[in-house]
């Protein structure tokens, strides 16, 4: 009975911190820091290449390179535009920048133009 009860002791206390650390390492993943003195990393044009246009929903899909301010390594991906007017303009094949950014835990792209 003593075992039973250590046992379910420490389950209540591995429960009881996951909560708090859960939430920690949420905010710690929208926080990006540089990586010398720990000032956050200010959000920046990334390059990229279009490969699909979904305008009736508002997505694009990227081939990106590495998102420094948001600590992601280059890959394809599904965005959201945050107006459907910004996609308008592009075609697949494109390159462009374009600028990434969190909302309520999503990635929403706030700028887009051909790259310069």
């Amino acid at each position: 009975m003593n075992t039973m009860k250590k046992t379910l002791t420490l389950w209540a206390l591995a429960v009881t911190m996951a909560v708090p650390l859960s939430s920690l390492a949420q905010a710690t993943a929208e926080e990006h820091h540089h990586p010398h003195d720990g000032t956050p990393l200010a959000a920046a044009l990334t390059d990229g290449e279009v490969k699909k246009i979904d305008l009736d929903n508002g997505k694009i899909t990227i081939k990106h390179g590495d998102i420094r301010h948001l600590d992601m390594p280059g890959m394809t991906m599904v965005f959201s535009a945050k107006d459907k007017n910004l996609l308008t303009p592009l075609k697949p094949g494109e390159k462009i920048q374009f600028m990434v950014v969190t909302e309520s835990g999503k990635m929403v792209i706030t700028e887009i133009h051909p790259a310069r």
